[in-house]
């Protein structure tokens, strides 16, 4: 058996690119919201992958995308700090994009500079036919060195371990920098607001779901009339102007039920364990320009 090998990978791509998705299939646990919306990634989320030979710390960077508010410039210095600090890169793209897009130029310009052992995922490819991957592969090899370039499908996942494998081949050798049954750097009150604000994103219109901030303000263990645990949590769902609260709350409060229920129905298979939600919805004007709000939230610490 070979020594065992540790360290920090980054997962880069453009918004929308499935980086979120990937994320979860190699961990085999949800850490990552997914929605088919852009900029779903706010923060940079840390996964935990134990293997026999190797501990894979995977880190889901925002998606690039052309912003102007305070949050998507922290959300941008976020994910090009990260990939300067590394040991490899896996670097996500559509491979139904039929040449390489101007976010994509600029993801490979920060991989250039930060001279990292990187591995291309080319997603996507049950929807493309097999000589445009081959055309793809062509064009980003041209651009960049890659230790390896793997077409990838998220729906079928059969290439999961071919990437696992290829990214412990790259890993230097390590020690164990978190426990075997850790498998995300996430509190468990962070969890509860990723997962209200991914139904929140799933379930309102394009306008609204970008503007809004969940904070959970009670996080508590507690036992029914018949001593079983569960788990009472309290959060505000906050929104940037007056005009999206009644969007969020719906008519007769319905929307808001609907959110509560699906996020108390994930939470409850994520934490094994019963949930009590009540979800308030608030307007903070403008918090997404913030610089208070915003450092305090997402800057990377």
């Amino acid at each position: 058996m070979g020594k065992f090998k540790s360290g920090f990978v980054s997962l880069i791509g453009k918004t929308n690119s499935g980086k979120s998705t990937l994320l979860n299939k190699l961990v085999g646990e949800k850490v990552a919201i997914t929605t088919y919306k852009t900029q779903t990634t706010r923060t940079a989320i840390k996964a935990i992958i134990n293997r026999e030979n190797s501990q894979i710390i995977i880190t889901d960077t925002p998606g690039i995308h052309k912003g102007k508010t305070k949050l998507s410039k922290i959300m941008m210095d976020t994910t090009y700090t990260i990939v300067g600090e590394v040991d490899c890169i896996l670097f996500l793209i559509d491979g139904t994009e039929k040449t390489i897009s101007k976010e994509n130029m600029e993801i490979l310009e920060k991989i250039k500079i930060a001279k990292k052992p990187a591995i291309l995922i080319i997603n996507k490819i049950d929807l493309i036919p097999k000589e445009k991957i081959l055309e793809l592969i062509e064009t980003y090899r041209k651009e960049y060195n890659f230790e390896s370039i793997i077409p990838f499908s998220a729906l079928k996942s059969n290439e999961i371990e071919e990437i696992l494998n290829e990214i412990e081949r790259i890993l230097p050798e390590g020690p164990k920098y978190y426990n075997e049954d850790e498998y995300t750097d996430q509190t468990m009150r962070s969890l509860a607001e990723e997962v209200i604000r991914e139904k929140a994103l799933k379930l309102l219109n394009e306008e609204v779901p970008h503007g809004i901030l969940v904070e959970v303000q009670k996080f508590e263990t507690k036992k029914t009339s018949k001593g079983e645990p569960f788990y009472n949590i309290e959060a505000n769902i906050y929104c940037v102007r007056e005009a999206h609260k009644g969007i969020i709350i719906g008519k007769g409060g319905e929307m808001l039920k609907k959110i509560s229920t699906y996020a108390r129905q994930d939470m409850e298979k994520m934490f094994d364990s019963k949930v009590n939600l009540r979800t308030w919805v608030k307007v903070k004007e403008d918090w997404i320009n913030s610089e208070a709000i915003v450092n305090q939230k997402f800057k990377l610490k």
